[in-house]
């Protein structure tokens, strides 16, 4: 009679074992499920959140939705379209090299400086893009215009009028983007650091060396993404243009002054203002896919 008693202790022991399991297991799970939910997102936000995107998207589809399709190919197709079109294109390019050239160096001088001087000039950078883009044009002409600051000098000396010029749109585009590159680019300096900048020096690399081997491969990704952004700021620029550079077709009316022409009864039919407007999307989708590409992916 006193053999099978110990094995039935044994026996107990061990369920009340895997029942306790069992209880923390549940205990776990429940506890991770309140969790998950207490860390999701309140419901009465859903309806502002959906609101908010609305706001975004059903201007698009009204464009869409207001756009002749049968007629949009040969709206884009037109003459006075293909000129405003091309005229963006390649203003735009000349212009984010232009910001390429002068913006690496500024970003990399504001990410170096010490925390005073580099606040202010990230201020004074990033200043375009809180100021209305008519202040952005005024300025300009009273900096290059024909009596501003360095204009009259220019006028004078060298016979150079920029006004009313395609370089006075590819100045003003540059103006109001450049801080688009100069920010992402600042950002990847500070996150690269200079912990790989100093060992290469420490291994006698000189400056340049450091600056091309080093320094502009780690912030790459910034540079690209910085560079899209300009380019897609440039390509759609309108109220600096529109003062600075006037809308003389052919020579300065870009697509976004096109568009705002022939809404006013001018230029080009409201059909190609509609289609121009479609291809500013499409080139604006097309522009945010690929710097969504150059993004990682961030960790759940």
């Amino acid at each position: 009679m006193s053999g099978p008693v110990p094995s039935a202790r044994v026996a107990v022991s061990r369920a009340s074992e895997a029942g306790a399991k069992r209880n923390g297991a549940s205990r776990s799970a429940s506890t991770r499920t309140t969790a998950a939910a207490g860390a999701g997102i309140p419901r009465l936000l859903y309806l502002p959140a959906a609101l908010g995107f609305a706001l975004l998207i059903l201007p698009l589809v009204g464009l869409f939705l207001r756009a002749d399709w049968p007629s949009v190919p040969a709206a884009i197709v037109s003459e006075e379209a293909q000129s405003a079109l091309w005229l963006s294109l390649q203003t735009a390019l000349a212009a984010t090299v232009l910001c390429l050239i002068v913006g690496i160096p500024l970003a990399l001088v504001i990410a170096r400086s010490g925390n005073r001087l580099a606040g202010l000039l990230r201020a004074l950078t990033t200043l375009p893009l809180v100021m209305p883009p008519l202040v952005g044009g005024i300025a300009l002409l009273y900096l290059l215009g024909r009596n501003g600051l360095v204009g009259s000098v220019l006028e004078l000396w060298f016979g150079i009028s920029i006004p009313f010029t395609t370089g006075a749109v590819v100045i003003a585009q540059s103006f109001v983007a450049l801080p688009f590159l100069v920010i992402s680019v600042e950002g990847a300096l500070r996150t690269a650091g200079t912990r790989y900048e100093l060992v290469a020096a420490t291994l006698g690399a000189g400056r340049w060396t450091v600056f091309r081997r080093v320094t502009l491969p780690l912030i790459m990704p910034g540079v690209i993404a910085g560079t899209v952004l300009c380019f897609a700021r440039a390509l759609g620029e309108f109220g600096a243009t529109a003062l600075f550079a006037g809308n003389a077709a052919g020579t300065t009316r870009t697509m976004p002054l096109a568009i705002y022409t022939a809404f006013n009864g001018a230029g080009v039919s409201q059909d190609s203002a509609i289609a121009l407007s479609l291809l500013l999307v499409v080139v604006g989708i097309v522009i945010l896919l690929l710097l969504r590409s150059w993004r990682p992916t961030p960790e759940r």
